[in-house]
């Protein structure tokens, strides 16, 4: 792989993580809805969509008339069908930086505020004023907790007020910080020292590799 391609591939990906051990590294949980943490995941992996599949599927009689102009409207497809997969996501919500065992007295208290006819059923949890079910899944080696909803049959404006006022205790609320956030820097720096490395190495070929690819 050229460098150029290297770096539009790697690129994001290494921001992707050192923004993710970041906030593993917090001494504060980070909640994030489950549309936001696909759309930047989604941003992460864009260089590997675009050297991937793009490239292998790329219409070169459309670069034949439009040229450069091509990869806008690749872009604008890529985007288009980004927001399209975010639309069709069903609520969800995600704290980092936290465990299951900490964030569940947080939530039991918080939801008999919101909703006195709030049930428990395991790591189920029913909200029916808010019209909001959901079920608690962790992945403990990173100390993130996900809010899934259960069922297509949910509110948003019920998700919206729960993601509020979740956030706002949240704020309140401080935790150790995850040594395995710093893998995550490590990794990314890792990468991104490649990158740098790789464009020093010959920065006149990744020039020349960026106007073949995008016809410039």
């Amino acid at each position: 792989m050229d460098p150029f391609r290297l770096c539009l591939a790697l690129g994001p990906v290494a921001v992707y993580m050192l923004l993710l051990g970041a906030i593993n590294i917090s001494r504060r949980p980070f909640l994030l809805s489950g549309t936001r943490d696909a759309a930047v995941l989604g941003v992460a992996v864009s260089g590997l969509v675009i050297i991937g599949p793009v490239e292998l599927f790329f219409p070169d009689a459309a670069a034949i008339r439009l040229g450069s102009y091509v990869w806008l409207l690749l872009l604008a497809l890529y985007v288009m069908c980004l927001i399209l997969v975010l639309l069709q996501l069903r609520p969800r919500l995600i704290v980092y930086n936290v465990a299951a065992d900490e964030l569940r007295p947080i939530l039991a208290d918080l939801v008999t505020r919101l909703d006195a006819d709030a049930r428990w059923a395991g790591d189920s949890l029913s909200l029916p004023n808010l019209k909001v079910q959901l079920h608690l899944d962790s992945l403990p080696t990173m100390r993130n907790v996900s809010l899934v909803a259960n069922g297509p049959n949910q509110d948003p404006t019920g998700w919206q007020r729960l993601e509020l006022e979740l956030r706002s205790v949240l704020d309140q609320f401080e935790v150790s910080r995850n040594p395995r956030g710093l893998s995550l820097i490590s990794a990314g720096l890792l990468i991104t020292i490649l990158i740098v490395l790789a464009i020093a190495r010959d920065p006149q070929a990744v020039a020349q590799s960026l106007f073949d690819m995008f016809r410039l």
